[in-house]
């Protein structure tokens, strides 16, 4: 836990590194071959993280359809109205979620005789000239997802429209703040449009291979879509209580997120599709890049449908990655000796000391300690790598560099006698975030 980068790769073999990871798409965007077919119910990324602006509350966030064009008009892009939208919280390590936070959406047409988004300037978020208003509701479930009686905690609520542009959204920034909703019991929700947070150079990686002194973003410029929310903590752990040390028993949750849809779908000629059936999970994200490189093709399908409960399955691929194969056969890079269980704490158990519940139950969860408060003064992109204990794999905030943790990990570099630092080249973000709820950026207009 203490040691530090000292061993440095030279930045064009950092890139060449990550160059050969043809599977590092953005975090969970189009990851696997069934997913990438259904975007709309595509999680993209989770971040979980103790809220900086109020450290008594967590943020949840889970981003769905990936690379959203700004200018995705005159049917831009919003939330599916069959899909059901889940944040899960584990806060006894059992790996079976005890709080789920539900989300169903509906979508109203105001106007079927005009093929605009919105027939006049927009500067509420119900306001008469915006002809496609999207509303849901929250509810939250105390047990298994599917047994427990949901709780509705926020009804009716309103999505933040899309940023058309500065004609039709002259205050986009007030109009989206109108879309923070308060929860029953407390604690905040915001769903719509955001700019994508995640930064990760795809183009250079797939013309190829090239390798470059920098690298560029290649999600710049797009949106995605996210529901986000702010909790009181005392309301996601297991004693109901606010811990106040990193080594309470109660002080680690785990967060991942899923869309499920129903059983069946029927189609008539002329007339809106009939859904039936139980729900069916299509898709799931905890961590960033598991899926896309950790888990095998032949695998990826299984893993979006499958629970974390169920985890043991995947375990192989944890503790001998062929990520860490490629380093030593192109690169002759030095890694750890299989299995790896610093990997294994890293994705699945959470690290001693800092993430791991006590009689953890080995599953793949975004795992966080809600008692290291938030680091307000200068985060370091790298976290706990960098020292910042704030920081990705404790949780995830937005300006984590998860890509280059995630490469310096899979080195070794949390094993004494191994590890190198490694990165793509991307930095930061090409938009800034918020400093307070829902943190991340303002969605790009389509009319720029």
């Amino acid at each position: 836990m203490k040691r530090s980068l000292a061993l440095l790769l030279p930045l064009a073999g950092a890139l060449a590194l990550a160059a050969l990871l043809p599977q590092v798409k953005a975090s969970s965007h189009r990851e696997a071959p069934l997913i990438s077919q259904d975007p709309t119910a595509d999680n993209t990324d989770v971040y979980a993280f103790v809220s900086p602006a109020d450290p008594s509350k967590v943020t949840l966030i889970a981003n769905f359809i990936p690379f959203e064009s700004p200018a995705g008009g005159p049917n831009f892009f919003k939330f599916d109205d069959s899909v059901l939208y889940e944040i899960l919280i584990d806060n006894n390590g059992d790996a079976v979620e005890d709080v789920t936070y539900q989300f169903r959406f509906t979508t109203e047409n105001r106007n079927p005789n005009t093929f605009l988004y919105n027939v006049g300037p927009v500067n509420t978020i119900d306001s008469p000239n915006l002809i496609v208003l999207q509303r849901y509701t929250v509810s939250r479930v105390e047990g298994p997802r599917r047994t427990g009686r949901p709780a509705v905690v926020g009804s009716n609520l309103l999505t933040a429209p899309n940023n058309v542009g500065r004609n039709s959204m002259p205050n986009y920034p007030a109009l989206a703040n109108q879309a923070v909703m308060p929860l029953t019991g407390g604690g905040w929700v915001f769903a719509g449009p955001r700019e994508e947070g995640f930064y990760v150079d795809l183009g250079r990686t797939f013309d190829l291979l090239q390798v470059q002194p920098a690298g560029i973003d290649s999600t710049a410029g797009f949106n995605v879509h996210s529901i986000a929310i702010e909790i009181p903590i005392a309301q996601l752990t297991r004693n109901g209580a606010r811990p106040t040390s990193v080594t309470d028993p109660a002080a680690v949750i785990g967060v991942w997120s899923t869309a499920s849809r129903p059983q069946v779908s029927v189609l008539r000629e002329g007339e809106a599709p009939e859904q039936r059936g139980n729900w069916v999970q299509v898709s799931r994200l905890g961590h960033p890049l598991v899926n896309e490189v950790v888990i095998p093709r032949g695998m990826k399908d299984r893993w979006n449908g499958s629970e974390p409960k169920g985890d043991t399955q995947f375990l192989p691929f944890v503790t001998d990655p062929e990520v860490a194969r490629l380093f030593t056969a192109i690169f002759g890079l030095r890694v750890p000796p299989t299995p790896r269980a610093d990997l294994v704490q890293i994705f699945l158990t959470g690290i001693p000391g800092l993430t791991q519940p006590p009689g953890v139950t080995p599953s793949e969860q975004l795992r966080l300690n809600v008692a290291v408060p938030p680091n307000r003064g200068a985060p370091n992109r790298l976290g706990v790598v960098g020292g910042d204990l704030a920081g990705y794999p404790n949780g995830r905030r937005p300006g984590d560099d998860v890509i280059d943790i995630a490469l310096t990990a899979v080195s070794g570099i949390l094993v004494p006698g191994f590890g190198v630092s490694l990165g793509d080249g991307v930095n930061g973000n090409d938009a800034p975030y918020l400093d307070v709820f829902p943190y991340l950026g303002l969605p790009f207009p389509g009319n720029r």
